[in-house]
């Protein structure tokens, strides 16, 4: 009796459609895991942001978490109670600029992946860094 016929072999999907194989998988399941490491690393750092010349200063955290606010005692006066506001929102800003190139440096050869959703999660302190304080800003 013969054999019956088999189906043939399914086709193997080309290389260049944007699947990985097998080996590949390994690799990016290091990358993963080494961006998992760095993130944690700059979790741990602790950066300053200042405005007016360093009259304000803001200690956050490379996860975004403010520790602390320093007024220089020149810069309270309560007739211009707006101008310290200012001036906080802007090194609010600054220190968040640096935490967001505190994590674009850990990630390292995937820096550049969108990091606007951790902007988000500090209450869009992560702004243009350049563009300070402003009529309608920080309010």
């Amino acid at each position: 009796m013969a054999d019956a016929p088999s189906d043939p072999p399914a086709p193997k999907p080309p290389e260049s459609a944007g699947l990985a194989g097998p080996g590949d998988l390994g690799g990016l399941l290091e990358s993963a895991q080494e961006a998992f490491a760095a993130q944690a690393r700059a979790a741990d750092e602790v950066v300053t942001g200042s405005a007016g010349g360093g009259v304000v200063t803001v200690e956050m955290t490379g996860t975004g978490e403010v520790r602390s606010v320093r007024l220089a005692p020149e810069i309270v006066d309560p007739q211009d109670i707006e101008m310290l506001q200012d001036l906080i929102v802007a090194a609010l800003h600054d220190a968040g600029a640096k935490v967001a190139a505190l994590q674009r440096d850990a990630l390292g050869s995937l820096g550049g992946l969108d990091l606007d959703g951790l902007g988000g999660a500090l209450g869009g302190l992560l702004g243009d860094p350049d563009a300070g304080p402003g009529p309608g800003k920080g309010q």
